[in-house]
């Protein structure tokens, strides 16, 4: 048990410091800067917004070694450790590896997303048949866990609200976040059940909306950006951006999020999962669009979460 405990703090701890930088921005898309770096690649040159970006992509995962205490003058200069971590970027997401920011790497960085990290997950073993020069068919799975495969051996889990920022009244949370639960519901043996917020029962997921700054180190950074952040088992917490503009309705506005998409891939890291970068179509995908809607499991999700609970 104590083990398990020191697991636990340490897994929230780490997901914590990785979080903690945040990228701000006086537009109204946090990950605006990106658009100024497009096509840079001169090593050893400096460029004006270099180190928003080793900021992402730490907060990320994909650049390990980056110190916000660099000399001055030194933290906007490209160098070879950010070259590796967007070549890494690029290969995760399939997109055309150079190292070189192009418009399709610009664009998929820009694009509103989860703030659990990438490359903090561990991919499982013998989960997909690789060719003899390594490179993956195309039934090679690609979902992912987090380290240490922490689970929950409660399969009865309970869940309230716990809010420190209001939505709009005709925002249907409870019902997109039951519909969500559900849905895992059908393809594990969890069941999950609400239970009244402020109430005596303990509840083993707290989910909230919050804005900016709300007491777990990770800010949000208001509209666009990181949309939600969740921690893995048996941590149970699990936060949406406030100033996002959430509908519960099958068919959002183009400038919409959608709730329950959003909650079924945050659920996913409440019960253990990670970002499966290589399919667009898995729930577990990092990123969303505004107007998108993703209600369904994918195989690849299915097959991950089963996995991980010895189901399969």
């Amino acid at each position: 048990m104590a083990s398990k405990t020191c697991l636990l703090f340490a897994l929230c701890f780490l997901f914590s410091e990785i979080f903690l930088p945040t990228i701000q921005s006086k537009n109204n898309n946090p990950f605006q800067f990106l658009q100024s770096l497009e096509n840079v690649q001169k090593i050893d040159h400096n460029y004006t917004g270099i180190k928003d970006l080793k900021k992402y992509l730490k907060r990320f995962g994909y650049l390990k070694n980056y110190d916000d205490n660099v000399p001055a003058g030194l933290e906007d200069a490209h160098d070879n450790d950010l070259l590796a971590a967007i070549k890494l970027y690029q290969q995760s997401f399939r997109l055309n590896v150079t190292g070189i920011l192009d418009s399709d790497t610009v664009t998929q960085m820009m694009k509103p997303r989860c703030g659990v990290p990438d490359h903090v997950m561990i991919k499982p073993k013998n989960h997909g048949h690789q060719d003899d020069k390594g490179k993956s068919f195309h039934t090679v799975a690609h979902f992912r866990f987090i380290p240490g495969n922490p689970r929950w051996s409660n399969k009865q889990l309970t869940y309230k609200f716990s809010s420190t920022a209001q939505v709009p009244d005709d925002l249907n949370v409870r019902s997109a976040f039951k519909s969500a639960f559900q849905s895992w519901a059908q393809v594990t043996d969890f069941s999950f059940e609400e239970v009244a917020a402020g109430g005596s029962d303990d509840a083993d997921i707290v989910i909230g909306f919050h804005r900016g700054a709300h007491g777990d180190r990770n800010p949000f950074d208001g509209f666009q950006g990181v949309l939600a952040h969740s921690f893995p088992p048996t941590s149970g917490t699990s936060h949406y951006d406030a100033d996002e503009k959430w509908s519960s309705n099958s068919n959002p506005g183009l400038d919409e999020l959608d709730l329950e998409s959003v909650a079924l891939h945050e659920i996913g890291h409440v019960l253990g999962l990670g970002h499966e970068t290589g399919l667009r179509e898995a729930v577990m995908y990092p990123t969303i669009s505004y107007g998108q809607t993703k209600r369904d499991l994918n195989d690849d999700d299915i097959q991950g979460i089963q996995t991980l609970y010895n189901l399969s």
